[in-house]
């Protein structure tokens, strides 16, 4: 039986062109939050299986990728519960790996720590466009940062790559969790109902007001509470500055310091931009993390339809590690769809070097072929590109491809030095 040459399903071959522009976006992305003062870590691919699956990553759990133990340490014939025999899994996002490495590693890093980290992610999801099982994520996160400092340097790190990658337009829409628990409790709807509530609510974009009023409806929520929970909406609607107009109704309900940080953050990302995007509160945002404490934010790009990434805070997350709570913030960028996006414009890579490409006649050797060689090096000094291949039987078709590939000008020698 032949062996199979497609990849597994959901994961997916690079080809060079795409390679070249993950490159330079990671570039791009690697300069901007270094100016930014976000310093490179890595952490392991594989995680202990009991940090992730410890309630916090929302329905990512359900999508891991789990490890069996090695060697003498697992017997599936003799094992009852899945804990017997698996010990770790691919870690789902990024965030996880980070608290657990803070945590072990705080004593040697600077307060508040700054962190940048890029790499691989799996889940066991379905499938489709912009959505894969392994992918690359881009995360920033600042760790020892209460104020809301953190939140206005996150935002405008990543829209100043985004702005530097050409994307103009987007929307980065902004929530808190708290403003969300406030209006849920504010209509009646008791506490351990709010995760129910918010799913509903996360599907506002898709359903609109009528689906969410019949979906609430239809989970058993009183009418009463309903109703009440969607004239806040209504009212959103022709509010001219939504973030006041919750402040004031909900008094009572919503610490006024949480209206007032949120729109802190507005205006102070909205007074000092550096690229062309709206900054839009949006009451309907949710986030599917349970982690989160705070502040909330996504990515909204309209070429592609739907979220390119997003974050917020999530102050309670390391206490889970060390026992002491410690402030922090992140803030992930939709790496995949970026890439995605740049391919489907037709996107090219700038200040790219000269590409040339020697093609050498088969029977070219000895110190004919070190002349050749020679010739390509001070080529690359000079700050050429320079390919040395050997010619192929069908030429024609072998420069067809080398110039999809960006070679502009060939450069052909032969055996016999009459024809060079």
């Amino acid at each position: 039986m032949a062996l199979s040459k497609k990849p597994v399903t959901g994961m997916k071959d690079i080809l060079p062109e795409e390679m070249q522009i993950r490159d330079y976006v990671i570039g791009v992305i690697k300069e901007t939050y270094g100016k930014f003062g976000f310093t490179s870590i890595e952490t392991p691919c594989v995680e202990n299986i009991a940090n992730l699956t410890n309630k916090q990553g929302g329905d990512n759990e359900k999508l891991i990728f789990k490890i069996l133990k090695r060697g003498e340490k697992l017997n599936v014939a003799e094992a009852t519960t899945e804990e017997e025999v698996v010990d770790g899994g691919l870690r789902y996002d990024l965030t996880v790996p980070l608290v657990r490495y803070y945590s072990n590693n705080a004593a040697q890093l600077p307060a508040p720590f700054k962190s940048l980290q890029m790499g691989n992610v799996w889940r066991a999801d379905r499938p489709q466009r912009g959505r894969y099982r392994q992918f690359m994520q881009c995360d920033i996160d600042i760790l020892g940062e209460p104020s809301n400092l953190a939140e206005i340097e996150l935002i405008l790190a990543t829209t100043t790559t985004l702005g530097k990658l050409g994307f103009k337009n987007f929307q980065i829409r902004i929530n808190d969790r708290q403003i969300l628990k406030a209006m849920a409790a504010y209509s009646g709807f008791a506490e351990d109902s709010y995760d129910s509530v918010f799913i509903t609510l996360d599907k506002m974009d898709k359903i609109g007001l009528d689906g969410v009023e019949a979906e609430l409806l239809a989970n058993g929520f009183a009418k009463e509470s309903v109703d009440k929970y969607l004239e806040l909406f209504k009212g959103l609607g022709s509010a001219e500055n939504g973030v006041a107009y919750l402040a004031e109704t909900l008094n009572g309900f919503l610490d006024t310091q949480v209206a007032e940080g949120l729109q802190e953050i507005i205006d102070s990302v909205s007074a000092t931009k550096a690229a062309q995007f709206d900054m839009v509160f949006d009451a309907t945002l949710v986030r599917g993390m349970s982690y989160y404490t705070g502040t909330i934010f996504e990515i909204a790009i309209p070429e592609f339809g739907g979220s390119c990434g997003g974050g917020g805070r999530y102050d309670k997350m390391v206490g889970k590690f060390t026992g002491n709570d410690v402030p922090a913030c992140g803030f992930s960028i939709g790496f995949e769809r970026i890439v995605l996006l740049l391919l489907e414009s037709g996107f090219k890579v700038p200040t790219q070097p000269k590409k040339v490409a020697y093609l050498i006649e088969k029977g070219v050797g000895g110190q004919a072929l070190c002349d050749v060689i020679a010739q390509a090096q001070e080529a690359r000094k000079d700050g050429l590109q320079v390919l040395v291949a050997r010619m192929n039987k069908n030429k024609k078709f072998q420069k067809e491809q080398l110039q999809k590939e960006g070679y502009e000008d060939f450069v052909e020698f032969y055996k016999d030095p009459l024809k060079n």
